[in-house]
């Protein structure tokens, strides 16, 4: 097709979310999703929540990696940074985790129409969540969403082990640390998963039911395997207008010539905090002293384009357990599972995503002070007013993240992940050219407090980890290289661990080594099209529309101009509904 009402240049998950609901809305409007990479429905390794690690491979066809550069800020490496390269974008190829922002989080951003008022109702608009516990108040949650929130019709044996385990330790389990307030605690936590064991995708969720409807069938279009090289205006009007985009084939062995597709109502960006910024400065909108050096004509002089880039870091330590094979992911992982049989079975454990307990944190005021004065102050100012603000997500999942060469391959084990929320570093992205290449820096753990926070958070999992039942030692691989005869060395198997470790100044020096040297990403990249006065950096202002141009939209994760304390899957349908809203608003329907 050569002419469209809207083009969304991106299909992820706000992109679904937003199509999905405009075509609803309004049937005779022709909408066109352009994804970069390959349809998504019914992909099994998409559907089939256990089998996210299958996207990690080398060479995979569903996820982008993107590559930073080097940084002494992480131990000369460059972080790499996986994001949703199918349909769906991050929901069809993430861990499924299901956690929700804090409120105070959507008053941060400073936005008329986007405050924890305008933004809660459209949480709930996303879900119907199936709770499983009486004690969850489930007027927090939505009922009649596409998205269905649930256990998924798996959790393992070991999981109330784990939560006496945390008990004993003097920290609360909490009935509901997704109803926007509460924290300082664990919970049974569910995931984006149907009942039946079925990833909820936004694509599966939005688009491919009214896709695979006849009548009356939307007049929505899916384009994959495409990618939109910028986005071309009408400069002959005062801003410049949006009136399409030039794409062309992204498949490896694709040789044709970009071409043109036309759009007569919006342009809307929304290939992520990492892509969307690029499609924006290959179109002459970003930096004008950055586009001049490439030979682009500037569109719109915006300085913000590629900048506050943020991510939640990511700290993984793993422990040996005495758990069968059952109640872990590693026979999947390892490859023991014949996985055809499992699906022809409907084996149940295809629909866990191996974390069945979870929790938000935040240390007292002692911990506070033994991070150190720079720390402290900024805890002070920044937790310490703010009691409904976590600083980790502390996940416990089942099996070993790492090389499978440092574990024997028939243990079974348990990883905590801490994800450290609110980071003060920032990064940015910029393309080096106008064929696809960029220049990233992650700025990941470029704010010494980020790593302070992760090495109170390494020392609390690690002192959990120990009290657990079926604790059988450590995977010094995944933990810090003490000093020689250091009281705080890993555990191996069979080694006492009733006593409580205590570190040394060396030790913690070891630690914050460590911390620099394997820290990685959680993939919950933003910040890069920033919603915020122009003046201050600001892409995109509170209706989604780029400063200095009209009919061009950015509707994705890259909006936000602050982080939130929890994992962003759940802000970025938010985010689809929102513009949705807009977009309708301003076409007039209902």
């Amino acid at each position: 097709m050569d002419e469209v009402d809207i083009i969304f240049a991106g299909g992820g998950v706000a992109a679904c979310v937003a199509a999905g609901r405009l075509a609803q809305a309004a049937p005779n409007l022709k909408i066109l999703i352009i994804e970069q990479g390959k349809n998504n429905l019914n992909d099994p390794t998409v559907v089939n929540p256990a089998l996210f690690l299958a996207h990690l491979i080398p060479g995979s066809r569903t996820t982008l990696f993107y590559r930073s550069r080097p940084s002494g800020y992480v131990g000369g490496r460059e972080i790499l940074i996986p994001a949703g390269g199918t349909l769906g974008g991050g929901s069809s190829i993430n861990l499924s985790m299901y956690t929700r922002a804090q409120a105070a989080d959507y008053d941060n951003w400073r936005t008329p129409g986007w405050t924890a008022n305008d933004m809660i109702p459209l949480c709930n608009k996303v879900e119907s969540y199936h709770a499983e516990s009486l004690k969850v108040d489930t007027s927090k949650h939505g009922s009649h969403g596409p998205v269905k929130i649930s256990s998924g019709g798996f959790r393992s044996e070991c999981e109330s082990s784990i939560l006496q385990t945390i008990g004993q330790a003097g920290m609360a389990e909490l009935n509901d640390v997704n109803d926007f307030d509460t924290t300082n605690g664990f919970m049974r936590i569910p995931r984006y998963v149907s009942p039946d064991g079925k990833r909820q995708d936004a694509a599966h969720c939005y688009v491919h039911p009214l896709l695979q409807q006849e009548s009356p069938r939307p007049d929505i279009h899916v384009l994959c395997d495409s990618m939109v090289l910028r986005v071309l205006f009408d400069r002959d009007v005062s801003p410049p207008r949006a009136i399409g985009v030039e794409i062309k084939e992204s498949t490896p062995a694709a040789a044709c010539s970009p071409r043109i597709i036309r759009a007569k109502k919006f342009v809307v960006v929304s290939s992520g905090a990492l892509g969307s910024p690029q499609i924006l400065e290959r179109s002459g909108v970003g930096s004008s002293a950055i586009l001049e050096k490439l030979g682009i004509d500037t569109v719109s002089d915006l300085s913000g384009v590629g900048e506050n880039y943020q991510d939640h870091h990511l700290l993984l330590s793993s422990y040996a357990t005495s758990l069968p094979a059952e109640e872990t992911l590693e026979s999947i992982a390892r490859g023991n599972k014949n996985i055809e049989e499992a699906i022809a079975s409907k084996d149940p454990q295809l629909g866990w995503n191996g974390i069945d307990v979870a929790g938000k944190l935040r240390p007292r005021i002692e911990e506070a002070e033994e991070l150190g004065r720079e720390f402290y102050d900024l805890w002070q100012k920044d937790w310490a007013p703010h009691p409904q603000k976590p600083m980790i997500i502390m996940n416990f999942i089942h099996g070993y993240v790492g090389n499978p060469a440092d574990v024997a391959p028939s243990q079974q084990h348990l990883t905590i992940g801490c994800i450290s929320l609110y980071p003060y570093s920032r990064g940015r992205i910029h393309v080096a050219d106008t064929t696809g290449r960029y220049d990233f820096d992650s700025g990941f753990l470029s704010h010494k407090a980020d790593v302070k926070k992760q090495v109170w958070a390494y020392k609390l999992a690690r002192s959990l980890a120990r009290k657990l039942p079926f604790f059988n030692g450590e995977v010094a691989a995944s933990h810090p290289e003490y000093p020689n005869g250091s009281a705080a060395a890993a555990n191996l198997p069979g080694e006492s661990v009733d006593k409580p470790i205590v570190y040394s100044s060396a030790d913690d020096e070891a630690i914050e080594t460590w911390v620099r040297k394997t820290v990685g990403t959680t993939w919950h990249s933003l910040g890069t099209c920033a919603m915020k006065p122009r003046g201050e950096g600001g892409v995109v202002d509170a209706s989604l529309s780029v400063y200095g141009t009209r009919a061009l939209k950015v509707a994705d994760l890259s909006i936000a101009p602050e982080n939130i304390g929890a994992n962003v899957g759940n802000t970025a349908f938010a985010i689809g509904e929102k513009a949705a809203l807009i977009m309708a608003r301003e076409l007039g329907l209902e």
